[in-house]
């Protein structure tokens, strides 16, 4: 199978790339915004597409593609200094992925993994936790980016041989990840103290390791064709479990001290920092097994194990690079 993974040097997709490149029966095809833009696994073709927008030409790319696993996109935008975000979003995660499914359809690719944002259905869970059942929600701009992205492609693929799967994941951590889990590494390691003792939440997350294989199974498994799923971790930890279990892994203890969470909320409110609270503090609890149901995937690392490594990693790099 020839799969073209877009988004080729970022978090994810370097990581995609790798664990593809390794398997037997896969060619490896890393679309790129500009050539040499990443050290690539022996044998993997790099293919520049420019900038994203739905003008870019992917026809290079995709020819004599069979899947494309659609990573590319705006996120992780911790400063934002446009004057039009939701337009910014709309411009790469929208209108770039529709334009790259409609070339995809026309070169003959027979499936479209785009990968989407746990963010379609809310930023928390009240309750009951999130299914591919569940109301879509979205309210943040890149959330809504996504979740135009998701009805087009499935407009436009609808009756159409080319199939589609949607993949949802929540946050996805690894040592080297970038956004606010990046931040969390750094504040642990650093001995920062923080005041998430009373925090009682339950929040679902995927090891990047979990994500990349449940995207190859998305890939390939005939039963994940024009489905959506979304993808976590077996448990979900309370914030204060997952910086223990971070500062375990870096041989750290972990500094939190209590502070009542309604407090929490509003000295995030007053700083600018809402979004960031709710991570912390809310719930978002996610009912993969769906995934597990109708492909048979299990995560292949538990998330506690997954959580030491990261933090063990992280001190080890922080410590050799110091």
């Amino acid at each position: 199978m020839r799969v073209l993974v877009t988004g080729a040097s970022g978090f994810i997709g370097a990581r995609l790339v790798q664990e593809l490149a390794r398997r037997p029966g896969y060619e490896v095809r890393a679309a790129l915004r500009h050539a040499g833009a990443a050290s690539l696994p022996e044998g993997v073709q790099a293919c520049a597409v420019g900038e994203l927008s739905g003008a870019t030409d992917w026809r290079e790319a995709l020819a004599g593609v069979d899947c494309v696993v659609h990573l590319a996109g705006r996120a992780h935008v911790l400063k934002e200094s446009g004057h039009d975000p939701l337009q910014a979003f709309r411009t790469v995660n929208t209108a770039a992925t529709l334009g790259l499914a409609e070339q995809a359809m026309h070169a003959g690719v027979r499936r479209l993994v785009f990968v989407s944002s746990i963010g379609v259905n809310g930023a928390r869970t009240a309750g009951m936790p999130f299914d591919e059942n569940a109301r879509c929600q979205p309210a943040a701009d890149y959330a809504v980016s996504k979740f135009e992205a998701e009805t087009g492609l499935q407009r436009m693929l609808a009756g159409q041989a080319m199939q589609w799967v949607i993949v949802r994941p929540p946050l996805v951590y690894a040592a080297h990840a970038p956004g606010n889990f990046g931040r969390l590494l750094r504040w642990v390691r650093r001995g920062v103290p923080l005041p998430l003792a009373s925090v009682r939440n339950r929040r679902s997350m995927v090891a990047l390791e979990n994500l990349v294989d449940f995207l190859i199974a998305a890939a390939s498994h005939p039963g994940a064709a024009n489905q959506v799923f979304l993808v976590a971790d077996e448990a979900a930890l309370s914030t204060p479990a997952i910086i223990r279990t971070l500062a375990a892994g870096m041989g750290r203890p972990a500094r939190l001290f209590p502070f009542p969470p309604a407090g929490l909320r509003l000295g995030a409110a007053l700083v600018g920092k809402p979004a960031m609270c709710r991570q912390l503090c809310d719930d978002l609890v996610v009912d993969a097994s769906k995934a597990r149901r109708l492909l048979g995937w299990q995560p292949a690392v538990d998330v506690r194990e997954a959580l030491q490594a990261a933090g063990r990693r992280y001190q080890g790099e922080a410590s050799h690079s110091a």
